[in-house]
């Protein structure tokens, strides 16, 4: 298993020597796995780099006490600087009027870039498997995802967090476990199926398995690879035309080419408002098919001072045969 998180790091560059990486572990199965392996790699020198352990008690089970008290004996025992914060999420969800599980990923985020601003660590490391990338895959297709959507987790996002057992599936890494006798913790919380997730993981996969496919996740898996291939290609080619289109672009404001834009493939003009909008206010999320299409509408009808705001950070304006993305001012830019 060691040599299969190896090849997975060395076939993404997720690890380089000189790194230091903040680990984001819960004591379960998945992030005792990660850590457990990092830690040997590290210490066997296979590559130069230094880990930290950050973990979060969300103060929603009465037992999640026993799983802070884990990862800080796991990390005693093996000389591992260890941070730990309690955060009531019930109370956070409550207070911003958003689900448990958003707070917590939130909460969670939030907390692992404060650790590693506070060590000067450049990476933070995530332990989704390959079975949760399939999962995320069958969430994105069920709410009508795009075919960015059906890549699923990535292995490294922003060059920042990295997911070193991506291509480990969960039955490996529970067996590993079970070997070295490192008794994770286990959250009873992931077999009740009051979240969608948690239905996807014990009723869908488990009936797919059963009545059509036992290798979907292996399969899931291929296709997510494919897409992520031709994805990667059809960003670029929205890049080039990007570049080519562009006439203006500031910290308030990017202008392109009216013309230009209207001659683009459909296709590349959907995802060149999601790269000019991502340009400029650091993200893309929030900006549905309707508004893509309202957006295309907008310029094909080249009707001089019209606008359109899709949300409340963004405004694109019809003008002089040019399209202007100005940017309103919010807290999701990064």
């Amino acid at each position: 298993m060691k040599n299969k998180v190896l090849e997975t790091i060395k076939k993404y560059n997720l690890i380089l020597d000189g790194d230091k990486v903040v680990l984001g572990v819960s004591g379960g199965p998945d992030s005792i796995f990660m850590l457990d392996i990092l830690n040997n790699i590290k210490n066997e020198k296979l590559i130069n780099f230094d880990i930290v352990v950050a973990h979060i008690n969300h103060m929603i089970r009465e037992d999640a006490i026993e799983d802070e008290r884990y990862v800080q004996e796991y990390c005693a025992k093996h000389t591992i600087e260890c941070f730990v914060k309690r955060i009531d999420v019930l109370e956070i969800a409550n207070n911003n009027k958003i689900g448990t599980e958003e707070a917590g990923r939130n909460a969670r985020y939030e907390f692992f870039k404060e650790v590693m601003q506070k060590t000067n660590s450049n990476k933070i490391g995530i332990a989704h498997n390959k079975n949760d990338k399939v999962e995320t895959i069958i969430m994105h297709l069920l709410r009508g995802s795009g075919v960015s959507g059906l890549k699923g987790i990535e292995p490294i996002r922003d060059n920042i967090y990295i997911r070193p057992i991506i291509e480990c599936d969960r039955q490996e890494i529970e067996q590993y476990c079970a070997e070295k006798n490192l008794q994770p913790r286990i959250d009873k919380t992931n077999f009740e199926n009051e979240y969608t997730r948690n239905k996807i993981r014990n009723i869908v996969i488990p009936y797919i398995k059963k009545e059509f496919n036992p290798n979907i996740i292996d399969t899931i898996n291929r296709l997510s690879e494919v897409i992520a291939e031709e994805n990667d290609y059809m960003n670029q080619l929205a890049e080039q035309a990007y570049n080519k289109i562009l006439v203006d672009k500031n910290n308030e404001q990017i202008v392109l080419k009216l013309k230009e834009f209207n001659s683009q493939e459909s296709v590349i003009k959907n995802r060149l408002i999601l790269l000019t909008i991502k340009q400029l206010t650091g993200s893309s999320q929030g900006i549905e098919k309707i508004h893509i299409q309202d957006i295309i509408k907008l310029c094909s009808n080249n009707i001089g001072n019209k606008f359109l705001t899709p949300n409340k950070n963004i405004k694109v304006l019809v003008k002089d045969k040019k399209i202007y993305f100005t940017y309103l001012g919010s807290s999701c830019r990064s």
